[in-house]
């Protein structure tokens, strides 16, 4: 039993599956995982052991024998800390928010316990999730697990260190500018930003294509099992897609490799990358090349991506903020602040431009997949640094503009509309992790999937978590 942990979703809903171990079971797993290590972490914040025993009690008490295939059987799971969950603190890691505690589920957390999940508790997050470093005045920051001196990163930071340590076997993570891709990049593990409107979600600003539900995971195959139980349509997300679709994790269990796919270091648009970076990502690429794929140095023109990227985020944290800020102002991070203030500064004609600007680069990039099946690019420009540290000011002497500066690599790509798969691709010599974006086409998680089991597979990194929350010397 206290194995458990160490196997992967796949293999633990399969023995659910079969009744060789029973939810309870393993929501006794998780809980003695998280009380041994979370106080090294800080990645789960809130605990609701009473309600999942409760719910674990009603699946065993009504065991699924036709469910889909994509039905979890009562496997436990983490929910970051701004999705609602009926009965369970909610705070957003906000101070304004720090009692909240909802009457009703998320539509996202509905969905994934209408299919089996059993929510154990909710991961830790920056204030409204906003930035790379999981901190907050509510519960503080949660460290990275493979050096609790540096960040988990975020905003999903409190989900992937929950996964890399082995606390839960899948968690829920939500990505704007690249708030799945980094922490699973800074944590090794997998985590997947899909096509808008693949997971359904109740909108908290004016729709658009930009923030995304996704699923969080150690591997690709398990990543795909909770897709499977988040995609479909629902009545409250107009952009919620109708499917039928066909099985994420079918795909993911057929590794393809692919035939033509594009690298780029850095898109062409970051102003420096960390020179480990760029050597471990490209040593993947390489490793690609050498089992046969054809590999080209290329990538879209991304040149306006980021400049639209934040426009159309500051019109998001009007949404999001300027009415709570008139009230809370003192209780807002200045990072926010600012932001807001600089969306309440932009003119309409500017607002407008951003939104014309990002039609172009959708169909930009979907011109360029017509000729490549992937593109790869490094996660984030810099491994993970220093838990005390609000954000990378600089690197090799080259200055970011303002705190999302170092972010350019995920919040470009958040442009394209494609979905997009963090995935593992090494460690510095520090012992850090660095990973590896792995971009599909237009609506190509069924193929993405594939290839990043693949991609997986040939590098040989996923199972090296869960780990032993560390100190490196």
């Amino acid at each position: 039993m206290q194995e458990l942990h160490k196997l992967t979703a796949t293999e633990t809903v399969a023995l659910l599956k079969r009744r060789e171990v029973t939810p309870r079971e393993l929501v006794d797993v998780a809980a003695a995982r998280i009380e041994a290590t979370n106080p090294r972490i800080n990645a789960i914040v809130t605990l609701c052991l009473d309600r999942a025993y409760q719910h674990a009690r009603l699946l065993e008490s009504k065991p699924a024998d036709n469910a889909p295939a994509h039905f979890l059987h009562g496997l436990p799971i983490a929910v970051k800390d701004n999705l609602d969950v009926a009965g369970v603190r909610t705070t957003s890691g906000s101070r304004i928010y720090a009692d909240r505690v909802p009457e009703d589920s998320d539509i996202v957390i509905q969905r994934l316990e209408a299919n089996g999940a059993v929510v154990i508790g909710k991961t830790n997050l920056p204030e409204f999730a906003a930035g790379g470093n999981t901190f907050n005045d509510v519960f503080g920051a949660t460290p990275n697990p493979w050096d609790t001196r540096m960040t988990a990163g975020g905003s999903s930071g409190g989900s992937a260190a929950a996964l890399a340590a082995g606390q839960v076997w899948l968690a829920t993570g939500n990505d704007f500018g690249g708030s799945i891709r980094q922490p699973a990049s800074f944590c090794s593990v997998t985590g997947l930003r899909p096509s808008p409107g693949m997971v359904p979600r109740v909108q908290k600003q004016p729709f658009n294509a930009l923030s995304v539900e996704g699923p969080m995971a150690r591997t690709v195959a398990d990543c795909a099992l909770m897709f499977d139980a988040e995609v479909g349509f629902h009545p409250l997300d107009p952009l919620s897609q109708a499917g039928p679709h066909s099985s994420f994790l079918a795909a993911a269990s057929k590794p393809r490799r692919p035939h033509r796919v594009a690298f780029s270091a850095d898109l062409g648009i970051a102003p420096v990358i960390d020179h480990e970076v760029r050597a471990l990502c490209t040593a993947a690429a390489e490793r690609l090349a050498q089992d046969g794929v054809a590999i080209e140095e290329t990538h879209p023109n991304l040149s306006d991506a980021g400049k639209n990227f934040l426009t159309l985020r500051g019109a998001v944290f009007i949404a999001r903020h300027a009415q709570l800020i008139e009230k809370y102002h003192h209780l807002y991070k200045p990072e926010i602040i600012k932001n807001t203030e600089f969306g309440l500064s932009l003119k309409p004609a500017e607002l407008v431009a951003a939104e014309v600007a990002q039609g172009e680069i959708v169909r930009r990039v979907a011109q360029f997949f017509e000729t490549y099946e992937l593109l790869l690019c490094p996660t984030v420009l810099c491994p993970p640094f220093d838990v005390n540290q609000r954000y990378p000011e600089e690197l090799n002497g080259v200055r970011f503009e303002g705190y999302m500066g170092w972010l350019v690599l995920t919040y470009a790509v958040t442009m394209t509309a494609c979905p997009v798969m963090a995935l593992p691709c090494g460690f510095t010599r520090a012992g850090l992790p660095v990973g590896l974006q792995v971009i599909g086409r237009p609506r190509g998680e069924a193929a993405l999937f594939s290839a990043a089991a693949y991609i997986e597979t040939l590098l040989g990194i996923a199972d090296r978590t869960p780990i032993e929350p560390r100190c490196a010397p």
